[in-house]
């Protein structure tokens, strides 16, 4: 644990999240995984044949952060666009299947329902290929989902919007959600993907990665110091609240904009890294849950530290649930 969080404090948290309603916006996918072996070279090309052993689906993109948030037994809901496709099918079935409201996903028939699939061998990934659009939504559809916002503004106290630069997110819709929550006392968070920052512009926190973060600052990253500069950058530039960079074994840095930057250190709690994918989206749920139940930065931080670091102990797209939350602290 971090010294800035009680084991009582964590406990009283984690409690309050069936209580706390987060909407989770961006782009829904499905994520395929292929599992199988290699024991032989291809004699038709010099590649490998893996041997199918079984295949599985999950959901993925901002629907695991959904999926993430549904685990912790937080209320959740989701805005989006799918395909009319067998995939956006399978998806909205397995939403109905947790009970989770779909009415704030659009169902566009132009575009089809990004699908990534991995072939995994050996635990290695082998190749990954991916179905999808990369299209900007139309305004209409940007305007229906803004509609959802505000009909479910009373039930929420966060918004996450999980960018994965599919089309979804845009400044406009940006600018629409900011002016929905305006004095509402919501918070919105952001993961995102443009190197322009400047698309989220007014959000509450932001959570690129440390990658990210050196990207949309044109700066590179060497040693702490530099960490500090380029953030302080950022947050002045684009006014967020707050800036939580994951630094992958390095751990997080929290980065809180008052009157001076305040910069809050937290290690990595990883014994063994498995499997990186997914551990963001897992951070950014566990991040705005908590901070739906009135938890502060510092506190919901440590708690999406504890539960990254669970996550990436695990091969695939995976969530964390409740009971391993708590048994980790």
């Amino acid at each position: 644990m971090h010294k800035l969080l009680t084991k009582r404090r964590a406990m009283e948290i984690i409690s309050a999240f069936p209580k706390a309603g987060v909407l989770v916006i961006g782009d829904i996918m499905l994520d395929h995984f292929i599992w199988g072996k290699v024991s032989r070279i291809s004699p038709e090309a010099p590649v490998p044949v893996v041997d199918v052993q079984k295949d599985s689906v999950m959901l993925g993109g901002c629907a695991n952060v959904l999926n993430g948030i549904d685990t912790m037994g937080g209320r959740v809901y989701v805005a989006g666009v799918i395909g009319a496709d067998n995939i956006g099918k399978s998806i909205l079935s397995e939403l109905y299947a947790k009970k989770i409201d779909t009415r704030g996903i659009i169902v566009d028939k132009k575009r089809p329902t990004t699908l990534k699939t991995r072939i995994v061998a050996h635990g290695q990934q082998v190749v990954r290929f991916d179905k999808e659009s990369k299209k900007a939504i139309s305004s209409a559809e940007t305007k229906k989902i803004l509609q959802y916002v505000e009909s479910i503004r009373g039930k929420i106290g966060t918004i996450v919007v999980s960018d994965y630069s599919k089309g979804v997110v845009s400044k406009k819709l940006i600018e629409g959600i900011k002016d929905i929550v305006k004095n509402s006392g919501i918070l919105i968070c952001v993961d995102p993907k443009y190197n322009d920052f400047s698309a989220y512009e007014g959000a509450h926190v932001i959570t690129p990665n440390h990658h990210e973060a050196q990207k949309a600052a044109g700066m590179e990253i060497t040693n702490g110091n530099d960490l500090e500069r380029l953030s302080e950058n950022i947050l002045k530039k684009h006014d967020f609240q707050a800036m939580l960079v994951t630094r992958g074994e390095e751990g997080m840095s929290l980065f809180e904009n008052g009157r001076q930057i305040v910069h809050t250190y937290f290690p990595a709690q990883a014994k063994e890294v498995y499997d990186v994918t997914g551990a963001g989206d897992t951070v950014i749920g566990v991040l705005a849950l908590s901070l739906a139940t009135k938890a502060n930065l510092k506190e919901a931080t440590c708690l999406a530290n504890v539960a990254a670091g669970i996550v990436v102990g695990k091969i695939g797209t995976s969530t964390v649930s409740r009971e391993e939350l708590i048994k980790a602290l």
